[in-house]
């Protein structure tokens, strides 16, 4: 295998981009090749089958996905309220939507995990890893509401987000961050 990271990195990209705008039926070594400006045969030295791709560019997306150091930490500034909940969740669909291709791709996974049992339990693991952060960060803050209130707010921002890029318009053009006020006033408690 070969050991260049950077370009394991490029390839990876690349197989997001495919995934995203292809499927996972479109994800092959000779389409992430074309995607990445790569000569024929370049991701076959890197990823040993299309099981090890699809796994890696789940870890791939999970690490762009992932916000900047230190981030957070100035979100978090505030003194917990709904109204802080609301700005999170705003700032967490703003970065999705500039990421749109990794989300896309991560909902390509969820799908091809349901035929693949080897990706469901990764994907299953890194989700419940970042939910259960996610809850303990919630509560550990003293943001209103428990852990179910971050379990809902999760669905809610999924589905919300899925919508928003998959079918656009769908919710009578209403703009997302109002989408995103309504949501979380309905789900989490005043303080």
């Amino acid at each position: 295998m070969a050991r260049n990271p950077e370009r394991r990195t490029a390839l990876l990209d690349a197989a997001i981009e495919v995934l995203a705008e292809e499927g996972a039926r479109g994800l092959t070594f000779r389409a992430v090749d074309a995607r990445a400006g790569v000569p024929t045969g370049t991701s076959s030295n890197y990823f040993t089958d299309r099981d090890q791709l699809l796994s890696q560019v789940g870890d791939r997306i999970f690490v762009r996905l992932t916000p900047e150091p230190g981030s957070l930490d100035t979100a978090m500034r505030p003194e917990p309220s709904r109204q802080l909940v609301v700005e999170l969740m705003r700032r967490l669909a703003r970065r999705m939507a500039a990421e749109r291709t990794c989300y896309l791709g991560l909902f390509e996974l969820r799908l091809e995990a349901t035929r693949r049992p080897e990706l469901r339990t990764q994907l299953t693991k890194v989700l419940r890893a970042d939910l259960d952060h996610n809850v303990r960060l919630h509560v550990e803050s003293g943001m209103p509401g428990d852990a179910d209130t971050v379990r809902l707010l999760y669905f809610s921002l999924t589905g919300l987000l899925f919508d928003h890029f998959t079918v656009p318009g769908l919710h009578d053009d209403r703009d997302l961050d109002e989408l995103i006020e309504t949501v979380v006033s309905r789900i989490v408690p005043e303080a």
